[in-house]
């Protein structure tokens, strides 16, 4: 059978992530430099959070059940508000830890160290960052997307570490260490805080976005037989999008024809959105249940 690219890239982000953890840890160990400690505890807190990014995936990708018919997306959305809470926790302990070392006036020793696993630890996150932004294009994965984060701002705090380390060993700026150690991990807090917007979109169910809605009715409008689209209701889950929506036909058109047309829109419908998961409900021109929309 045949792995998901979901899959692959949650292997990918678990395996680079022992990688780091390795790495950061001897530095850490053999440095003492608050800003390496921090990226240790952010590549740790990344490999649980690949972790349950690789859950999420396999498990939105399993098909859907009679338990759960409109399948199993939301787990990627689960996973991603998982890792912020993770991405959370580690960036105000980093803070924490960062200003204590500040205030205790804290020197890191053996610079060199550092700076060579962070060059090397750049070198690996840019390669993941690379195939997670093809594995993003080619699904939407909500939870890779949200994987993406963590290692995206691991590129500014291997940045961050290197010119901490050089301008506190070799340029004598003392706190550069702990400094760079309170940056990173308030720049953990705003990228939680991006990621947390769309998880709790799609657990919310959050309507899609205004232009995609209207180029959807656009596209079901232009069928002949039709005289109006109301009630319309659109989701995401995961990399699967959910549509239903509410048509007023002739009301002296059969149920066969009616039938006929609403073939025919979904047609078209699949041809401008592939992939949609689509409902449509005819209904005799100008009728409105209690409480339904008068608008698409």
């Amino acid at each position: 059978m045949t792995m998901a690219p979901t899959v692959r890239a949650g292997l990918a982000s678990v395996a680079v992530a022992l990688s780091l953890i390795a790495l950061k840890g001897h530095a850490s160990w053999t440095t003492g430099s608050a800003a390496m400690l921090g990226s240790l505890t952010d590549s740790t807190l990344d490999l649980i959070a690949s972790l349950v990014t690789l859950w999420g995936v396999r498990l939105a990708a399993t098909p859907a059940d009679r338990h759960h018919r409109f399948g199993h997306g939301k787990a990627e959305a689960i996973a991603a508000f998982f890792q912020v809470v993770l991405i959370s926790i580690s960036a105000f302990w980093i803070v924490v830890h960062s200003a204590e070392r500040l205030i205790a006036d804290a020197v890191p020793t053996k610079a060199e160290a550092g700076i060579a696993v962070s060059l090397i630890a750049l070198v690996l996150t840019l390669a993941l960052v690379a195939y997670q932004r093809r594995v993003i294009r080619q699904t939407g994965s909500l939870a890779i997307g949200t994987d993406k984060v963590h290692y995206q701002s691991d590129l500014l705090l291997n940045v961050a570490v290197i010119a901490a380390l050089l301008a506190e060993s070799a340029a004598g700026v003392r706190g550069a260490d702990a400094v760079a150690g309170i940056g990173i991990g308030l720049w953990l807090l705003h990228g939680a805080y991006r990621a947390s917007r769309a998880a709790i979109d799609q657990l919310m169910d959050r309507e899609w976005p205004e232009a995609r809605r209207r180029a959807f009715v656009e596209v079901a409008s232009r069928h002949p037989e039709l005289r109006g689209i109301h009630n319309m209701k659109t989701r995401t889950a995961g990399g699967d999008d959910f549509v239903q929506f509410h048509v007023w036909v002739d009301p002296a058109m059969s149920l066969g024809e009616a039938h006929r047309v609403m073939d025919e829109v979904e047609a078209k419908l699949r041809v401008a959105f592939p992939g949609v998961d689509i409902t449509i409900h005819p209904e005799p021109e100008g009728h409105l249940d209690p409480g339904e929309e008068n608008h698409p």
